[in-house]
């Protein structure tokens, strides 16, 4: 995955209860029973001259099928994923209903070497976690994403 870009929104929204972040769980079957560690921001890969942050409010709408909420992106800068992959990000705060939520899909052989392919939602499930909770949901490589977010909100106190 070397040389491979992504970049994301991390959407957030301050309630009684304090900062709460959206997060969504990868749809197939590789994903269908992690739960801990398995969510995400909403991400994608681009390509070639496209500036990241046009490719995170792409990619939002392709993932989540709803605009990204209106909301001033702070960016958060990159890290760099297990698998090499680098991850740049910008955190928005806005809302969003996930009942409203219409997931893009994607083609895969499955089972593997069966030569039957099989549609699935990019994201099965989005949700809001609040901060603590989501640094246990949210994949291990963009933890740092939501330490940024923590900092900044912090920050600005």
């Amino acid at each position: 995955m070397a040389g491979k870009r992504s970049a994301n929104i991390v959407l957030f929204r301050r309630t009684n209860a304090g900062v709460e972040v959206l997060l969504a769980h990868p749809g197939g079957p590789f994903w269908a029973k992690r739960d801990v560690g398995a969510w995400s921001v909403p991400k994608g890969e681009y390509e070639g001259d496209e500036a990241p942050l046009d490719a995170a409010r792409r990619e939002f709408e392709e993932e989540l099928g709803v605009p990204m909420p209106a909301g001033e992106p702070i960016e958060l800068g990159s890290v760099r994923q297990a698998g090499g992959k680098e991850v740049t990000a910008w955190a928005v705060e806005g809302d969003l209903d996930p009942q409203q939520v219409v997931p893009g899909t994607f083609e895969m052989e499955w089972p593997g070497g069966s030569g039957r392919m099989q549609q699935f939602p990019e994201v099965d499930r989005v949700a809001w976690f609040s901060l603590d909770h989501a640094f246990d949901k949210i994949t291990k490589g963009q933890r740092p994403l939501l330490e940024r977010l923590e900092a900044l909100l912090r920050r600005q106190a």
